[in-house]
């Protein structure tokens, strides 16, 4: 039997090819807050965004520090998948949304950590400026780095109807910027969000591929409990995804995004108490089979109608 042909760049290999062995991603809650949900800009929130801030709610919940985090994150991934080095994910709300010194401070303590080998910063586009992205970039000269901007849609009218709190043209802005300093970045995109037809969809893979962006985090929109799409969800207001709809719009978008692009994510990954729909959200692993039975039955491949 031949070898399974590879039809994305996938973030397993990509770290492989870099590091010769397997690196495992360990997750960070920080303590940070989202303009959003402040009062800078809202206190509401984006309307699927849990109290968790889309993390693992690890310090603000339960009180366990940076530190604990990350030796209980390598012990977890070395039993796991037998991996020997680590980048640490500073995951829950906006993590570039406090002083440079704090965040030198933070970046550098779970740097600090042996066989910690890079660090991923997921943030929004409109909490970073020239400060910022010029710390960041002195610690990429360390370690790999990654800085992950949530832009979720290219469409300045779905961003408003999630209460996103900033539009596309902040996120380009951002984008720009730290590419400015040679950063690798990473956009965050939901499929599914209220009111977007599929060319919408497509047109968000379409906006990022000309940007100088080097990965992708794809997500299909869920509902959890507390949020305000769970009571436009309980009120009829809002029906997800099926699965096989999902799974072919994922086939479609890589077939827009360029061939270079590092696919981080191709489905998101709940919290299964507080999962309210679509379930079939908790079954990654036959979710990330369909996606690419889509490409094979299609003979398709990332990048295949990228122009």
């Amino acid at each position: 039997m031949g070898e399974k042909i590879k039809r994305y760049r996938d973030y397993n290999s990509y770290l492989r090819d870099i590091f010769g062995e397997r690196v495992q991603k360990i997750s960070l809650d920080a303590g940070f807050n989202c303009p959003n949900r402040d009062g800078l800009i809202s206190r509401k929130g984006c309307i699927y965004c849990d109290s968790r801030g889309s993390g693992t709610g690890a310090l603000v919940h339960n009180n366990i520090s940076i530190d604990q985090q990350i030796e209980t994150g390598k012990e977890l991934a070395r039993k796991r998948y037998k991996a020997g080095k680590f980048i640490v994910y500073f995951q829950s709300f906006s993590n570039t949304y406090a002083p440079v010194s704090r965040l030198e401070n933070l970046y550098s303590q779970a740097l600090s950590h042996d066989d910690v080998v890079g660090i991923s910063i997921g943030t929004r586009p409109d909490c970073v400026d020239q400060a910022i992205l010029g710390l960041i970039n002195s610690l990429s000269k360390k370690s790999l780095l990654w800085i992950e901007f949530g832009l979720q849609s290219a469409h300045d009218v779905t961003l408003k109807r999630i209460n996103r709190g900033h539009n596309v043209a902040c996120f380009d802005k951002s984008v720009i910027m730290a590419a400015e300093y040679g950063l690798n970045i990473c956009a965050h995109v939901i499929l599914g969000l209220p009111g977007e037809t599929r060319e919408m969809m497509l047109d968000t893979a379409r906006h990022i591929s000309r940007l100088p962006i080097s990965g992708v985090k794809i997500h299909q929109l869920y509902i959890v409990k507390g949020t305000p799409l769970e009571t436009m969800f309980r009120r009829g207001e809002y029906s997800c995804l099926e699965r096989d709809e999902y799974a072919g719009l994922v086939a479609d978008f890589l077939e827009i995004l360029p061939p270079h692009f590092v696919i981080q994510r191709l489905t998101g990954d709940p919290f299964r108490s507080e999962l309210v729909a679509p379930l079939w959200a908790k079954d990654k692993t036959e979710n990330l089979r369909l996606i690419n039975q889509k490409l094979e039955w299609r003979n398709s491949w990332q990048g295949k109608k990228y122009r």
